[in-house]
């Protein structure tokens, strides 16, 4: 569920839930699609979330691809973990984790308002034995960090006994560092030291001692007893995890707090360690990120990662890519421009073929709309214009419709394919390679539906011959770019407007490949509908009687337009799942010049031949309504640039 269907649909429902059977709902949704054969495929590409290469780094000497990170509190059965890993997330962390398994059967609550999430007992988990079954079967390839922590009220001894088990336990199976959580109780800061120091000195003594070690620290501790904490334990401590739950505690355990507000306290936190400690240590932020700015503001005050919790249910599950993208961009925004790359290198040859694209729509639609037929359409069935008007008064029509039809759907891939070409492929972004290469593949190979009923397109043979060539020209590999506008950083109403906007387009495009192929598959089968037959007033018997070769003339039309429909869609689809980004003005136009030549050719020759029936034209209308809707709602969140 991509933030443009969690936003919009997703969110509103599971809101209405109690929150543990949302949590359960969602998370077990989720593991369901990433263990079924291509479940994982359909995540990356619905949200398109890898991390680009540029925020590739070591952290403790652990590789991350990004610096952004799971909180073990979000999936505490890792259910969904294998999906969760396909979100543009760089490490995994489990827990907290105790010897022994901590129940509670009280709601956990959702303060909408102030987006925080209430846990009755914040160390509610499984237990050692099922975390370290889960940690050696992950169903994924990211580093995965274990939280421990002692049960509660457990004496000193009795904490390091239980947390030296639980390093033995979990190294095994595979952990690659470990959080110690030992200030979330009553313990007075003598005792934490103790448990600390006793942590230290056992793993410097052990094979693990190579797995780095942090020491896990609530966002409401004491800052002075952090630095006097911090100070009395340096060793071998890699870093500092300041946590995301603010804890209260009480008879029954530990209540705790997971939202914005711990965002001020980790900030403060972060701020405080650089001032006061060396600059080596690491720190790992887990406290009220929610958008991006708030993990932008982590980092800048010194954080190392950020750890995501509360901010992935109430912005959604795009959060981990919104702040990888603004992470790069504060990366090159200060870097110089890119060289703009030759005319002739990739981006103007799909120029010249989206141009070229364009002058054959028009072309064809200026045929179709007078004569219909060429010569050599008239020498396959061998007939004339008047005796096929003699055979059914309605035929030409018919066939001016089809080919109007597939000239407004060849002007909008040329449309679509001239902007990706200036706006994407010109400055290398990966997205806009990827749907043109898709569309294009899709295009040239729906040629083929033309002799599906054995007729032989010459003109159609002549421009593929001639298209072809730049299309392979404009594919040649060229180094991906990051996005070097600014990105959106705030989840404000012009975001969660888009994400309808965005909603409505890709509803668009999956609607528009459906009927793409369901054409195209008629085209080469049945030809006709019934709608069809109704219009003209015939059946395929009486047109096979007057000539053999119609129906095939027909077919090639039909299947034709099929195809080109489903390669537009693909290109539709591909810029609303990847390539909305605010302030994106040439997307919107894109969107707005691409669809139109489609609709007005589609809607326009139906009403002027008189073929309105409802429910043949309900698709399309659908279609336009989504069309218009995903315009108002995107034009905010694209046309207005976001500041630099």
């Amino acid at each position: 569920m991509p933030d443009w269907s969690y936003q919009s649909l997703f969110r509103p429902l599971l809101f209405r839930l109690p929150s543990r059977l949302s949590r359960t709902l969602t998370l077990k949704a989720m593991g369901t699609l990433s263990s079924i054969p291509g479940g994982t495929f359909v995540i990356r590409t619905l949200g398109h979330m890898e991390p680009s290469p540029h925020l590739e780094q070591k952290l403790a000497g652990i590789a991350l691809t990004t610096s952004v990170g799971l909180s073990g509190g979000l999936d505490p059965q890792g259910v969904a973990h294998k999906a969760l890993a396909q979100f543009g997330i760089g490490f995994i962390e489990y827990g907290p984790i105790t010897v022994k398994q901590i129940k509670s059967d009280k709601p956990i609550t959702n303060d909408i308002l102030n987006e925080t999430i209430r846990y009755p007992d914040y160390y509610e988990n499984d237990g050692v034995e099922q975390y370290a079954e889960r940690m050696g079967k992950p169903g994924h390839s990211l580093p995965q960090l274990a939280r421990i922590a002692p049960m509660p009220h457990a004496s000193c001894e009795q904490a390091l006994i239980e947390l030296k088990s639980m390093m033995v336990q979990l190294n095994a199976a595979g952990a690659a560092g470990f959080y110690v959580d030992v200030l979330h109780s009553s313990r007075s800061l003598e005792e934490a030291l103790t448990i600390l120091k006793g942590i230290a000195g056992y793993a410097s003594a052990q094979p693990h001692a190579n797995k780095p070690l942090f020491i896990y620290v609530p966002p409401d501790f004491s800052n002075d007893s952090l630095i006097s904490l911090i100070h009395a334990a340096e060793g071998v401590w890699r870093g500092v995890v300041i946590g995301e739950a603010i804890c209260e505690v009480n008879n029954e355990g530990y209540a705790a707090s997971v939202g914005k507000e711990a965002k001020a306290l980790t900030l403060a936190k972060i701020k405080l360690l650089r001032k006061e400690c060396c600059s080596h240590l690491l720190i790992k932020a887990g406290g009220g990120v929610h958008e991006p700015q708030d993990a932008l503001d982590l980092l800048k005050a010194g954080a190392n990662a950020v750890l995501l919790h509360s901010g992935l249910i109430y912005a959604g599950p795009g959060l981990p890519k919104r702040i990888n993208e603004a992470v790069i961009y504060e990366q090159v925004r200060n870097l110089p421009a890119q060289v703009t790359p030759s005319f002739w290198k990739h981006w103007g040859w799909m120029l010249l073929l989206g141009i070229g694209m364009i002058i054959g729509g028009i072309l064809s639609w200026i045929i179709a709309a007078t004569t219909v037929l060429l010569s050599y359409d008239l020498n396959f069935i061998d007939m004339t214009l008047d005796e096929l008007k003699q055979i059914n008064h309605h035929l030409l029509h018919f066939m001016s419709h089809d080919r109007i039809t597939l000239s407004g759907t060849m002007i909008t891939i040329g449309i679509l394919y001239v902007q990706l070409a200036r706006h994407g492929l010109k400055h290398s972004l990966h997205w806009a390679r990827t749907a043109l290469m898709t569309s294009g593949i899709v295009g040239f190979l729906s040629f083929f539906l033309f002799l599906g009923y054995g007729y032989f397109d010459p003109l159609h043979a002549l421009a593929a011959a001639v298209l072809f060539p730049m299309f392979l020209l404009s594919m040649r590999r060229n180094p991906d770019q990051p996005y070097r506008l600014p990105v959106n950083v705030r989840n404000d109403r012009l975001w969660r407007l888009a994400m309808y906007g965005q909603f409505c387009f890709v509803v668009l495009g999956f609607a528009l490949a459906v009927g793409g192929l369901t054409i195209a598959g008629v085209g080469i089968t049945e030809v006709f509908v019934q709608s069809d037959l109704v219009y003209l007033n015939t059946t395929h018997n009486e047109l096979n009687a007057a000539n053999l070769k119609l129906i095939p003339l027909i077919a090639h039309d039909r299947a034709g337009f099929g195809g080109a429909l489903f390669c537009a869609a693909l290109a539709i689809l591909i810029i609303a799942l990847w390539g909305i980004q605010q302030g994106s003005r040439w997307i919107w136009w894109t969107l707005l010049l691409g669809g139109a030549p489609g609709f007005y050719a589609g809607l326009s020759v139906h009403l002027s031949i008189g073929y309105i029936d409802f429910l043949h034209l309900s698709p399309a209308l659908f279609a336009l309504l989504l069309y218009i809707l995903g315009l108002i709602f995107l034009y905010p969140y694209l046309m207005r640039k976001q500041q630099a």
